[in-house]
């Protein structure tokens, strides 16, 4: 019979592709991952993971096993949901995704009053420009720009949030023509096109900037910092710079619109500590609503 940690350790090493990946998120050493999956492997008699120079993948019994696998996570996972439901103090961990500007401004800013409230509680936040896999356990919660339509999901919408141009002080100051809306040849500054992970993030069309010269950056507190440094304008997150006093909006009158969407795997989603989390931003974006729009 073989032990469900080893089980567990195979999840991670067949979701990351590389053993040093699964150590890493595991916490473990690669010594150890490699000699559990050895382990799990002996016990049911097959090879389950083929490794390469490269990484690691799968052969046609792991990818059998791995189903499996999933299945015995998931009952593992409503088990751990089901006795969560007592009248016991909160622990464990809860990884959040989300959008660089939403994590950094808004739940690094507030997620420490929960963990205040709930010692036990260890929240990981990853504050990326991408976009975040549930099924994968990427992460416990994401937060998404996109509203997902597919797959084992509990979605829920959050906010609606607005976007601007903005220009620094000093570089409006050496260009008055941009203050009365002439943008022509104007450096832009924009997100790395084929870096972009989502439609809803290419909005130059919307501002008619999609011809002018351009300093690309994939994050958008490089953005933001750039704008600042006077690069070039850029079309940033309103709430993000509300109390910049260095930038100036352009167009006052012109804005786009995008909306930030919540989204847990069914899986997960009544682990008290998921549950917990998921609710708090979901309270936390209510009470900020009018520094969205």
């Amino acid at each position: 019979m073989p032990d469900w940690d080893n089980a567990r350790i195979f999840l991670a090493v067949a979701r990351t592709g590389q053993m040093l990946g699964a150590a890493k998120k595991l916490g473990l050493d690669h010594a150890t991952v490699s000699r559990r999956i050895a382990t799990l492997e002996s016990a049911l008699g097959v090879k389950l993971i083929e490794r390469r120079t490269n990484g690691c993948a799968l052969t046609a019994t792991g990818e059998t096993f791995l189903a499996s696998a999933e299945k015995i996570e998931t009952e593992m996972l409503r088990a751990q949901a089901a006795l969560s439901g007592a009248d016991v103090a909160i622990s464990g961990y809860v990884r959040v995704g989300a959008p660089d500007g939403f994590g950094t401004f808004v739940l690094a800013r507030h997620l420490g009053v929960l963990m205040d409230e709930h010692p036990g509680l260890n929240v990981q936040l990853v504050p990326l420009p991408r976009a975040f896999s549930l099924a994968k356990r990427e992460a416990d919660i994401a937060v998404t720009i996109d509203q997902p339509v597919e797959g084992r999901l509990t979605v829920k919408k959050l906010t609606d949030y607005s976007l601007s141009l903005y220009a620094s002080r000093k570089f409006l100051e050496d260009r008055p023509a941009l203050a009365e809306g002439d943008l022509a040849g104007v450096r832009v500054v924009a997100y790395v096109p084929d870096l972009i992970f989502s439609p809803a993030l290419d909005y130059l069309g919307d501002f008619s900037l999609a011809q002018n010269p351009k300093f690309e950056c994939a994050g958008m507190l490089g953005q933001i910092e750039a704008v600042r440094a006077g690069v070039g304008v850029g079309v940033l997150h309103d709430y993000a710079v509300r109390d910049l006093p260095d930038l100036v909006r352009i167009l006052p009158d012109r804005r786009v619109t995008r909306a930030y969407w919540i989204v847990t795997h069914d899986d997960v989603r009544d682990l008290a500590r998921v549950r917990l989390v998921h609710d708090f931003i979901g309270d936390v974006t209510h009470r900020l609503a009018r520094q969205f729009i």
